[in-house]
Formats: C-alpha cells, structure tokens, sequence
C-alpha cells in the first residue's frame, strides 16, 4: 500500500477501492468519507474508483485508513500501475483473478444446481436416495460457489449494514441447513421420499421437507448476474488504454545533425524530430522546415485535413499525409493534447453521477424487513407454544420465499435479450447501468463529422469555364491528383474515376509546396491547387466561375482551381457529404421527444449548411475539442438530460460526460470505448433504436423486478403463518422465474424504425 504519492494538483486525491459487491457499498464509502472533516468524496461503483477533493497537504492515509475501517480497500494509484495499464495487460479482463474465480464459480454451480433442480422438481426424476444425491451436489454450490455472498454479507455484519448478499447468504445458507437437518434428524432422509406435486397448503413441522433447488438456484442465477456485471467493469480502462495507444512510440531525433531512433517517452521539450509522410507525429510541437498536410481525423473526427508550414503547431498522434517536417516539442508526456484527453475521459467517468442498480434500491429496505419478519414469525410460534422445530420451520419458509430466485433473473435475462436483439440490430448496449439514462433523455448533441456526415471528403461539383468540356477536365484533373496523397487530392481522382473511367498518367509530376500540383497529360501543361498557383501562371477564373468558387467556400467547402494550356479552366467542389439517412434519423429523434443538437468543431457556414440540410435548429460551431465536454456540461447545468453520439477521439470526454453516449461504431475505439452504447452500422438511425431499445428494456426490468418482489410479498405471509407447502413453494418460485424469462423474450420482437 503506498501512501506517499503526492495529492494531485494539492487537493485531489484519487482512490481504488477494492471490495464492493453493490451500489451500496459505493453509497456507505461516500458517506463515511463526507464525513470527514474538509472533505468531498465521490465513489463510483462501476469504475471501482473514489474521487476525492481535500484541504491542502491532507494526509491521504487518513482516507485509505476510513475506507479500511468501514471493511473495504482503498490504494493509490502508483506510475507502476500506470505503466501495466499502458499495455493493457494488468487490466485485461481475461486475465483478472476475481473474474477468473467468478467465471469457475458460475461454471461449477451450472453443472451442479441444473441436476438438483431438475430432480427436485420433476417427481419421475426422484429415484429411491435422490434427496441424498441432492446434497451431494448441492453442498459445494452452496458454501463454495455462493462464498463471496457469504463474505460480504460477513464484512457488512461487522459494519452493522445489510445489503443483497445478506439476504441471499442467509437464505442459502438456512436453506442447506434446515435441509442437513430434515435428512440427517428429520423424516426426509428415508429412502424413496419424494415431494408430491400438491397444490395443497397445510401446516408442517418441516422435518420432511429440503430447500436444496432453492439455495443452489439462487446461488447460480446471482453468480450469472454478478459475473456479467463484473466482466463489464473491468473494461471501464479501455478507453484510457485505447487513447494511449494513438501515440507514436518511437522518434527520429536530431542529435548533432544525426538522425537518432529513440522510444517516444525519452523526447524532451525543445528536441527536433523528423516526422514522414505517413508517420504520427510524437508529441505537441512547432514546425521548424517543411510543409504538409496533416491529418487530425483520429484525434479531432474532422475529415478536412490541416494545412502546415514553419511556425504552426501540430498535436501528437495526428498524421503526416504528405510531406516531410521537422518539428521542435513543445509538450511532453501529461502535458500534451492527447494526455489531457485522456484525462478529461476519465474525470468524466468518474464525476458521472452513480446509478443505483433497481434490486439494490429496493432491497435496501426489503432485505432488512425480510429478516425482521423472520425472527418475528420465530419469536411468535415459540410465544404460542408451538415445537421448536414448526418455529424454525416458519422462519425458514419465510427467509426462503423470500430470497430472490427470480430477482436473479429480472435483469440479466431481460438484458440478454435485450442486447441480444440489439446486437441483429447494430446496437452494443454495454450494460443494465446506461439503461436508466435513456428514460429521461431529452436532448441528444450529435458530432457533425462521421456522425451526420461521412466523414470523408467527397467531389460534390465542377464548374467548368465557358466551352471546357467537363469529360475532359475532369480526367486532366483527376490524372494529376491520383499521383498526390493529400487527401482532398484522392476525393477528386475518385470521384473522376467514377464518372470518366480510366485516368491516364501524368508526365513531369510536381508537388507545389502549400499550393498544389503540376504536371502534363496527354500533352497538355497542367496545373491544380490553390488560386494563388493558377495566378503564378497568369491563369485567372472568369467572374462567374470566381462568384461560384465564393459562394462555395461561404458554405465551408474546398475548392480547387485547374488550369491548362494558358487558362483557367474551371473548380472543382470538394467537401464532407450528409448521410443518406440522417435527415429522417433527425425526424425521428424528435418523434421520440428528443431535441437535436449539433456540435462540431467545423467552422458556422459549415454547420448551419449541415444543419439546415437535416433540420437541426440548434447548432454549437468552433468548438475545440476539450470544450465539447463544456457543451455538454453547460446543456446538463441548463437541466437538460443530454445523450451525445460521436465518433472521434475528441469526443470521447463529451461521451463520458454525457448522461447517455452512443458512439457510432465506424469511428474510433477511443469514442466506443467511452460510451454507453455503440452504433455499429454506423447509421444515425441507429441511434432511434438504441433509445427505444434501451427504454424498452428498462421497462421490461422494472416489470420483472415488480413481479419478482411482489411474489416474494405475497409469499411471506403464507410462510409466516407456516403454510407453505415445499412443493407450491418451489413450483411458485419456478412460475415467477418462467414469467420473469417469458416477459423478457418479449424483447425479441422490437423492431427498428428504419423503413430500408
């Protein structure tokens, strides 16, 4: 345990607690840190992480001290722990202990609770010594299977608290006990007992009655639930990982005019590396010689690559698409752009408000009440004069009917359908914490590029000057833009290909340094780029065709000039396209009652146009990539509940920071990893189903759930008044599972707004 680590920026301190089990157990960690004297605390249940703000020079060892005491672990953060999350490989999930031992649990109680189950239910099943076989198999569920229940619900009794695992350890466990006893001291050891299917209620001293199907099913059904819920978790990190891992790794630094290779972490500010084409870029810098287009798509989600020369900064992790540049750091390691992102993704996560899990809520207050009538229903009979053995078997009964068989199955079996029909539709819904925002989200902020958009630069238009076949301009200028990299270069000889065919190859190919490109076809002295290259060349547009070239620029497209031969002979339109399908996928986001926004780090003309197009009214234009999360933030303050979809890196905090995130699964890992659900088709359609997906399966767990507890209501009093037949106990618990899994099936017919 270290506790010498400095306190981040002198008063926050971030903590990784071990232990937690439930929402509570977040909740009761909170509390017991806001207690103490200048400090604010915030536990986050899912990123198993505790943020805490304190007075300066504040002794984190006080914190770790409080946690402790309330029966959980807290750790700093060490750089050693930094640097396995770097490879991803302390962090994988296959790898983790605790899932490994849940995963071995949950296989072990399957193979053993599916038998017992299967006999105590069915009677044909039940051969001479079964009940025997039973406990053979049901034993090891039971103590070994079902032990972290039995831990926790040990750690909270020491606290004077109680939670789920206190009610299904007791139940569990007084169900193998009062089962060890009915065959060991009672009647139901006999050979060829069986458990008539009766639907008959009569009071019973118990002796011949075992509860082995319920302890081991509610351990399995639990041990599923937990599993799932704990694999998910341990993915919270892969988004900071998937950051990370944008960097270069390594440089060519120039040491006394030699070209050094050196591991990215060894730059220091004010070295000058060397950065080809194609090449990332190592850290935040300044271009000393060079020019080039560079390539921030990755880092920024903006298709439209950035022009560079001597004296612009560049930002880490963006690519080199066209020349070579040498470039002078100006920020290393935690200060560069991408670090600070990555930062912003996980204060987002962590500062995201706690949702309580739905069994947690109400079994906050039934768990402790459950156990209140338990000893109430004992102390009664025992009051009344009944045998022991009718007392014990009232508050067993009651402990038993009440322990949450098909509470166990309420959510994963409506999440795994549910999921399951999302996943046809091309949606990933990450898990049953994400599900609760989509009920009250009003507003959904859309990223403009790749989300609305393609994403990708496309020839929209040419203009040809007066008599200048459009055939042939197009194949003289997509000849001479197939030989370029740049990327607006490729839009034009794609889009020349489609429509002309074959281009021929260009003789004398020249770049022109920030201008554009020259070179001869078919024997005629071509030139193409900026206006400024056509003026070298005393080539000059026509009023009309200048007028166009203005008006397309107003509306934030790129235009190139082409020439040849002594004119200009006209431009050609290049710029990011709307998606087919997003101007009804806008229509019905406002159908579901949500507001769309736009955002986007494009300049006005461009989004209003866009905006316009698809029919968003509110538009955010200019906005830097760290000063999404703001919006977004700004919107949440407003009282608004914000979905955000996105695609780039840049959106990543915004995603985290939103109450629900959809990130489109053609974008980058960085942005899916940070949202709460994914987009697979990358059709913002999709993001109409994710919402009524989602809202539809939170309604079918709240269904469950009701049903499931008000079975368990309903049974307590028939148990309590020790008229509880084991048999219509058991086939009660099975209805309420079949009608918990037959309602979550339902979910199998939702069916996608998409009319394609």
């Amino acid at each position: 345990m270290s506790t010498t680590a400095p306190l981040a920026g002198g008063t926050g301190i971030e903590l990784e607690i071990g232990g937690m089990t439930c929402a509570s157990c977040a909740n009761r960690i909170e509390k017991k840190l806001n207690k103490l004297d200048g400090v604010q605390a915030t536990v986050n249940y899912a990123t198993e992480k505790a943020k805490v703000t304190v007075p300066e020079g504040y002794d984190p060892a006080l914190l770790i001290a409080e946690v402790e005491k309330t029966g959980y672990t807290a750790l700093l953060p060490t750089p050693k722990a930094s640097e396995r999350s770097r490879d991803g490989s302390a962090d994988d999930a296959e790898h983790d202990p605790e899932l490994t031992s849940l995963r071995q649990r949950l296989i072990g109680s399957i193979v053993l609770t599916v038998p017992v189950i299967a006999m105590a239910m069915i009677p044909a099943l039940q051969f001479t010594y079964w009940q025997w076989a039973s406990l053979a198999l049901a034993a090891p569920v039971i103590v070994w299977a079902a032990w972290p229940f039995h831990k926790a619900a040990w750690t909270n009794l020491k606290h004077g608290a109680a939670t789920m695992d206190t009610l299904i350890s007791m139940g569990t466990s007084v169900a193998l006990l009062w089962s060890v006893y009915a065959l060991f001291l009672g009647t139901a050891g006999v050979p060829g007992m069986t458990h008539p299917f009766e639907f008959t209620i009569a009071p019973s001293d118990g002796a011949a009655n075992i509860y082995l199907e319920v302890g081991a099913g509610v351990t399995m059904f639990i041990l599923a639930g937990r599993y799932f819920e704990k694999r998910s978790k341990r993915q919270a990190g892969a988004a900071l990982r998937a950051l990370l891992e944008l960097g270069a790794k390594e440089v060519s630094v120039l040491r006394d005019g030699a070209e050094v290779k050196i591991p990215v972490e060894e730059l220091a500010v004010g070295d000058e590396f060397i950065v080809r084409p194609g090449e990332k870029i190592a850290t935040d810098g300044v271009v000393v010689s060079g020019s080039s287009a560079v390539d921030a798509s990755m880092l920024t989600g903006e298709s439209v690559p950035v022009e560079v020369a001597a004296g612009d900064p560049v930002t880490g992790a963006t690519v080199n698409a066209g020349g070579r540049l040498v470039v002078r750091a100006t920020r290393i390691g935690s200060d560069t752009q991408l670090a600070q992102m990555a930062k912003l993704v996980e204060d987002a996560q962590t500062g995201k408000a706690e949702v309580q899990r739905l069994a947690d809520r109400i079994s906050g207050v039934f768990v402790p009440i459950v156990i209140v009538i338990a000893f109430v229903t004992l102390g009664a009979w025992l009051g009344a004069g009944f045998p022991v053995a009718a007392a014990f078997t009232a508050a067993v009964a009651v402990l038993v009917i009440a322990c949450p068989c098909a509470l166990g199955l309420a959510t994963p079996t409506a999440l795994l359908v549910g999921t399951g029909r999302g996943a046809q539709l091309g949606i990933l819904i990450k898990g049953p914490e994400v599900l609760e925002s989509t009920r009250k989200v009003d507003t959904v902020v859309l990223d403009k590029t790749g989300t609305v958009t393609t994403g990708k630069m496309t020839l929209v238009e040419v203009i040809t000057e007066s008599g200048v076949d459009r055939a042939e301009l197009l194949r003289f200028a997509g000849a001479l833009e197939d030989a370029s990299e740049h990327p607006i270069a490729q839009a034009i000889a794609k889009g020349a290909t489609q429509e002309v065919g074959q281009l021929p190859v260009p003789e004398d190919f020249a770049n022109v340094e920030g201008k554009g490109v020259q070179g001869i076809v078919d024997g005629a002295s071509v030139v193409i780029g900026r206006e400024s290259l056509l003026a070298d060349w005393a080539l000059t547009l026509s009023p009309e065709v200048a007028a166009a070239k203005a008006r397309a620029e107003g509306e934030g497209k790129t235009v190139v000039a082409i020439g040849w031969d002594g004119q200009a002979r006209g431009i050609l339109v290049v710029a990011d396209t709307v998606k087919p399908t997003s101007a009804e996928a806008i229509a019905q986001l406002k159908e579901i009652g949500l507001t769309p926004v736009l955002l986007t780090g494009d300049n006005e003309a461009v989004a209003r146009r866009i905006a316009s197009e698809v029919g968003i009214e509110h538009v955010y234009a200019e906005v830097l990539p760290q000063d999404k999360v703001d919006v977004v933030a700004r919107l949440q303050a407003e009282g608004k509940v914000v979905a955000m979809v996105g695609d780039g890196v840049n959106d990543a905090p915004a995603l985290a920071q939103a109450d629900l995130g959809l990130a489109m699964g053609t974008g980058t890992d960085v942005a899916i990893e940070a949202s709460d659900l994914t987009l697979v088709r990358g059709d913002l359609r999709s993001a109409v189903d994710a919402i009524r997906l989602s809202r539809k399966t939170l309604s079918t767990i709240k269904t469950n759930l009701f049903w499931a507890f008000a079975y368990n209501t309903a049974a307590i009093p028939i148990a309590a008044l020790g008229m509880l037949n084991p048999m219509l106990a058991g086939a009660a618990m099975a209805f309420s599972s079949v009608f918990v899994v037959g309602n979550s099936l339902r979910l199998r017919g939702f069916r996608s707004v998409a009319k394609s």
